[in-house]
């Protein structure tokens, strides 16, 4: 395995970094990255929906819409993330597996956290990291952010959630339900040091792991990749919808928004976002539905030609279509 030392902090090129290892590398890699204020959105999700524009806009908060599926994540310097790509055709959705490091560590430090729910780490209840994950033929990338110490009031400001993820559990806003994890350290060390005890304990529990820095080659070829895709308002902010119609819930599989137009008893137009995850694209699913009578049987019929786990993972096709109606 290579451990990629990475100091570069723009969020748009450490996302073209972890496409092109997955693309073009054949080894196993874990690298940590760090990015300056900035608001990492979900593949599938609305980016007009989930960040306050105004407020990122006049903060010079880059916006960037991530390859893999899950929800929007906050980032800044008190924030370290960490990204996983292996070979490997069965993983897919094993967020434990991946997380597991990280949690050792912690427990190293008398932090006392804990995987929760579909992707999350936690301690004492309080969320500091959410994990997520993309599929490129054989190759597997599972990404996590790491709060460490973050400006919390940043973040609050930054992210607009869809009020039904928290209200369907009792909590009033983002803040109340995150924590950093440097606020439960026995001693006090910076981000820099917990980076380096990452890193470590990879180095000695992983057969084979060394270190690797990106050559001048490597470099060219992200801000390649960084240009022709992570900093184009075409994938950040182009797929924001405006539809005539919306609905949205959370099911089991996470947040699902659904935007659609009706013309003559038809579907004329079709947006999905939320935070679910996905193997495949979900456009797969907005194209089959256009030109699809309105009514329930004829979207069944359309959705049974999926095999909707892999589009929009443990959500079903009498969810979706509640949403139409």
């Amino acid at each position: 395995m290579k451990i990629v030392l990475n100091e570069n902090t723009s969020l748009s090129f450490n996302m073209a970094a972890e496409e092109y290892m997955m693309k073009c590398f054949n080894d196993d890699i874990f690298m940590l990255w760090r990015a300056k204020r900035s608001v990492l959105i979900g593949k599938n999700q609305n980016a007009l929906a989930e960040v306050n524009y105004d407020y990122v806009k006049e903060n010079d908060i880059d916006v960037v819409r991530r390859l893999s599926g899950g929800g929007t994540v906050f980032c800044d310097l008190g924030n370290t993330n960490f990204a996983f790509i292996v070979t490997d055709k069965k993983s897919f959705s094993d967020f434990r597996k991946f997380t597991k490091p990280i949690l050792e560590v912690l427990q190293k430090l008398g932090v006392n956290a804990e995987f929760s729910g579909r992707n999350d780490l936690t301690i004492e209840g309080k969320k500091f990291s959410g994990n997520a994950q993309y599929k490129y033929k054989d190759r597997l990338l599972h990404h996590g952010t790491l709060l460490f110490s973050s400006d919390l009031g940043d973040l609050t400001k930054s992210i607009n959630p869809p009020k039904i993820k928290y209200e369907s559990k009792g909590i009033s806003s983002v803040k109340s339900r995150v924590t950093n994890i440097k606020a439960h350290l026995k001693d006090d060390i910076d981000i820099i040091k917990f980076r380096q005890l990452i890193n470590q304990h990879i180095l000695e529990t992983v057969e084979d792991a060394e270190f690797y820095e990106f050559t001048d080659e490597d470099i060219k070829k992200i801000e390649e990749i960084e240009n022709q895709r992570f900093k184009t308002w075409e994938w950040n902010y182009g797929n924001s919808p405006k539809y005539t119609s919306y609905r949205s819930n959370k099911f089991s599989g996470g947040v699902l928004e659904v935007y659609y137009e009706i013309t003559k008893g038809k579907i004329a137009g079709v947006k999905m976002f939320g935070d679910f995850f996905s193997r495949f694209d979900v456009a797969d699913i907005e194209s089959a539905l256009i030109d699809v009578t309105h009514e329930e049987n004829a979207i069944k019929e359309t959705l049974n030609q999926f095999n909707l786990d892999d589009y929009l993972k443990n959500i079903t096709a009498d969810e979706i279509i509640s949403l139409f109606f």
